[in-house]
This record gives C-alpha cells, structure tokens and sequence, in this order.
C-alpha cells in the first residue's frame, strides 16, 4: 500500500464572532493515495469549499493538520508552504482565475516562470495544444469562451505536473455540454500524469466517476 499523497488528520474549524462560535468542519479524517480521485460533496454550506482550502493551505484548522506527501503543511510557515503548494498542488476554480492582462499562453506559462524554467514557454504551448486551444496561444481571457477558459485553467494547472489537482465546482459556470467536455479532459490529464485529483462538486454524475466519495453534513464526513 503506497503512502498517501494527502492525509487529512483529525481536523476541526470554527470561527467566532459577535453572535458566537460556529464550527464548520468537525473531526475530518481520512487520506488519499496517489493517483486517486475524490469528490467532496454535500450541500451548499457543509463545508466542502473550506475543506478544499485547508487541504491547499490556503487556509488554517482550528486544530488538527493536513500532510501532503509526508509534509505536516502547517507546520512549516507561509513561505514555504507557498513553495510547496507551487511544487505539489495545481488548482482548478469555477470562476476560472485567469490573469485578464495576460495572453491564454501566458496565463499558463506562469506557474512555470515563478518556478523559475526555462523551458515555460516550450512546456505551455504543447500543454495548450493538449487542451485543444493551440490557436488560442494570443488570446486574452475576455474574448475566450466559459469553456475555453476553463480549459486555459486546466492547462495551468496541469502544466507544472502536480502531485495534487484540487478544483472547486469546475464546471458551475459552464452549460451541460461544455462541462462535460471539461470533465472529460480533466479526467484523461488525470490518468495521463499520474495526478491525485480532489474535485468538490454538486453534480452527481461528475462524483460518480471518481473512485472516492466523501460526503459531508454540517462539517462531519457521514459517508
């Protein structure tokens, strides 16, 4: 049994304000191995998106940790857990997060430039090719697409060959049709590169085809 990629290890989050304290994860337990696929689902407030944060480091539990590949992420400060997340996790949002003053192409060469290869832009124009947007290298975000540019997305976030892909409702924003199409390359990069994906989705169908299912009522995993 191969050591898991992501081990989420007892986590709890809470915040409080003027009206109390309310906790929205409780007791959170379980781990991935690599190359898995899991889908986090529940309804809207159950705490999936949180979820999805702490397990990036993006945010912080209240208590417990999350290990990814062997590293307690939180133990370890801001700066290097950045480089670590940069290193390890590529991301996938419903709102698509591209740069609006870069190119399709440069929007993906990015992650490869803070990383410091020399080969970004060599490396961004195949993975845009494999998304089937080569003739979308000079774009910008605004004149693409919902679909195209959640497949710019997908090449950004696979090009730097994560360890972890974690994308949040990455087909919201998009018809039926397109989603699918989305879907089925996100799941066909997955399988080529070895990746861990790690989707939270309302869609049924999407969280049928991942081998994982965790389902969360009022921050506890029930299923």
């Amino acid at each position: 049994m191969p050591d898991p990629i992501i081990a989420v290890e007892h986590v709890h989050k809470s915040v409080t304000d003027s009206t109390g304290t309310l906790a929205i994860l409780r007791d959170i337990d379980f781990s991935l191995a690599p190359r898995e696929t899991a889908a986090i689902v529940g309804a809207s407030g159950s705490g999936k998106s949180t979820l999805l944060s702490i397990i990036a480091g993006l945010d912080t539990p209240t208590t417990g940790t999350v290990r990814l590949a062997g590293q307690d992420i939180f133990a370890i400060g801001e700066d290097e857990r950045a480089a670590l997340r940069a290193r390890q996790v590529g991301f996938v949002f419903q709102s698509f997060q591209l740069l609006g003053n870069l190119t399709a192409l440069e929007n993906v060469m990015l992650p490869l430039e803070l990383a410091g290869r020399s080969d970004s832009r060599k490396a961004a124009t195949e993975m845009m090719s494999r998304v089937g947007l080569s003739q979308r290298l000079g774009h910008y975000p605004r004149v693409l697409s919902g679909g195209e540019q959640q497949r710019v997305a997908l090449a950004r976030a696979f090009v730097v060959q994560p360890a972890v892909l974690l994308a949040d409702e990455p087909t919201g924003s998009l018809d039926f049709a397109t989603g699918e199409t989305v879907m089925e390359l996100m799941f066909d990069l997955n399988r080529e590169l070895g990746t861990t994906l790690v989707l939270v989705t309302h869609d049924r169908g999407i969280a049928e085809r991942c081998e994982r299912k965790i389902t969360i009522e009022a921050g506890r995993i029930v299923a």
